[in-house]
């Protein structure tokens, strides 16, 4: 089995079109690494690949879920899995693309969740205590006053964190490649996409999606969706609510970062916007002179 390549980095670095393009040179399917663009309707806030980025490479684990279905690490831990066996039997290589550390973490080690689900008793602890738990995974609680919704919501969010020990065995052979640019310019490029989504109609996707708010773990989550609760609610202005997504992409990029330098062993490429193909030569002569 050859390397998976595996590209990671923050919105807006090229992952895409650097997956496609390489997609293209070396016989290979691309699959979904990003948590979000999973569900159906979440494209715009997502970044959803579009049927015409996609052009005739195959895209596996996106819009698979509605945003009212539950989906965990675990879940995804089963269906990538399933989908690089899928892919290998047709003797081509495997791309994964995207950003959600964990789901990637989970995907290639050896991490083993718990197949029953424990029903915890949270009857201990008051209302505000569960809400400040929630709140530490950065999560917006869209009911905070609905008791049995807050329990319900974090039984979810710790069932995902109950992984055993063997989380640094690696069960596939990976090749991580990152792509970064000038922090100073990855910033102002985060800005400008979030700018161009709402040119694009976030606003409209948004709207469309308001009654499902109240239900919907992802739309509470998910870095630009999560936002918006406070202003589909008459509680913030649309332009605070742009820049908190803008500051929320920006820390999260941040984080990124950290993380694929720490948990996985990443070779990073600073990118080149104004010729991206010397990008693309540059991965391809890499991955070509590592599996040599």
């Amino acid at each position: 089995m050859k390397d998976i390549i595996v590209i990671v980095g923050p919105t807006g670095v090229g992952k895409t079109k650097l997956s496609v393009e390489l997609a293209k040179r070396l016989n290979a399917e691309i699959i979904n690494g990003d948590s979000v663009a999973i569900y159906k309707k979440l494209d715009i806030g997502s970044a959803k690949p579009s049927l015409e980025e996609r052009g005739e490479i195959p895209h596996h684990l996106l819009d698979i879920k509605d945003v009212l279905e539950d989906y965990s690490v675990y879940d995804y831990q089963k269906d990538i899995r399933s989908k690089i066996e899928e892919i290998n039997k047709k003797g081509k290589r495997v791309i994964v693309v995207g950003g959600t550390g964990l789901y990637l973490k989970a995907a290639f080690y050896d991490y083993r969740f718990t197949k029953e689900t424990i029903k915890r008793d949270y009857s201990k602890y008051s209302l505000e205590e569960l809400v400040k738990k929630i709140e530490s995974y950065d999560v917006v609680i869209p009911d905070i006053h609905n008791r049995r919704r807050v329990e319900r919501l974090l039984q979810k969010l710790e069932d995902d964190e109950e992984i055993s020990n063997h989380k640094d065995v690696l069960l596939y052979p990976v090749n991580v490649i990152g792509l970064t640019c000038d922090r100073e310019l990855l910033y102002k490029r985060i800005n400008r996409r979030v700018d161009d989504m709402l040119s694009q109609g976030l606003l409209k996707e948004v709207e469309s999606l308001k009654e499902y708010y109240k239900d919907s773990r992802v739309l509470n989550s998910a870095i630009g969706y999560k936002e918006f609760v406070p202003f589909l609610f008459e509680q913030m202005p649309l332009n605070d609510v742009v820049d908190t997504i803008k500051q929320n992409s920006r820390r999260f990029a941040k984080r990124q970062y950290t993380f694929f330098n720490h948990q996985f062993d990443t070779k990073w490429f600073d990118v080149d916007f104004d010729h991206f193909d010397k990008t693309i030569d540059t991965v391809e002569k890499y991955i070509n002179k590592k599996e040599l």
